[in-house]
């Protein structure tokens, strides 16, 4: 009796699960009358791509939203907030420098001496920027009238950088004053005088960020003798920034 019960249930379910779908599906083909002749009659052939036609659109606009608000949010970003990229290379406010200098002294018209000695400078750029303050000292060793000579120069005065290339490179130039120094001791003259320096050169960056080659050349003027010299000086050295 109990499986009997079961079997008849079973059949009733079925029963109504299938008069069911009959009343779903069946309404749509009913002939129109007029008051629906204004409203489109859908099938089940057209029910499905309108919902996949109305759906997909709606799921790629979904998607599309998040990128589109993330760049108006980096669009709308205060620029205080943006890092700012100014150089490559770290730019220092203190440079000293040193190597050798070659100097060409014009004491006389018709008389020259070639020295050698070493050129020593210090920089400062009080905002790191282009213009500077400079202090240069360099010394050289020859020989005067058969006999050993010394120069020495004691100058200070502005300066002024720019940094060209794609590279780690400093085109600079400079302008000094002072006074200097020369021995021996002659009868036409004192050994110190007023002296100046007019020039550039330019540093070129190594691996080393705080290290560069400096190459420069110069017109030193003096006054020894009761005569004008107007000498060029070349130097070759190193540079440290910190």
């Amino acid at each position: 009796m109990k499986h009997a019960a079961f079997l008849v249930g079973a059949i009733l379910l079925f029963l109504t699960t299938s008069f069911a779908q009959d009343n779903s599906v069946t309404w749509i083909s009913f002939a129109p009358s007029d008051s629906d002749q204004a409203f489109p009659r859908f099938t089940s052939a057209a029910v499905e791509p309108l919902a996949l036609a109305s759906v997909t659109p709606f799921r790629m606009q979904l998607l599309a939203v998040p990128s589109l608000s993330s760049d108006l949010s980096s669009d709308s970003e205060p620029a205080a907030q943006r890092p700012n990229v100014y150089s490559v290379f770290e730019t220092y406010k203190w440079q000293l420098y040193g190597g050798y200098a070659f100097y060409r002294f014009y004491a006389f018209p018709h008389q020259t001496e070639t020295m050698n000695g070493v050129n020593v400078a210090l920089s400062f750029y009080p905002t790191a920027n282009w213009f500077g303050a400079e202090a240069d000292i360099f010394g050289e060793l020859g020989s005067f009238q058969h006999r050993s000579s010394k120069f020495a120069s004691y100058l200070g005065g502005a300066r002024a950088r720019r940094r060209v290339g794609p590279r780690n490179v400093e085109v600079w130039v400079h302008g000094l004053a002072g006074f200097a120094k020369f021995l021996p001791q002659t009868a036409r003259g004192g050994q110190l005088a007023f002296s100046y320096e007019a020039g550039g050169g330019v540093d070129l960056g190594i691996p080393h960020r705080r290290l560069a080659y400096r190459l420069q050349a110069d017109m030193v003027g003096t006054k020894f003798f009761h005569t004008n010299q107007l000498s060029p000086k070349i130097s070759i050295g190193v540079v440290y920034k910190f």
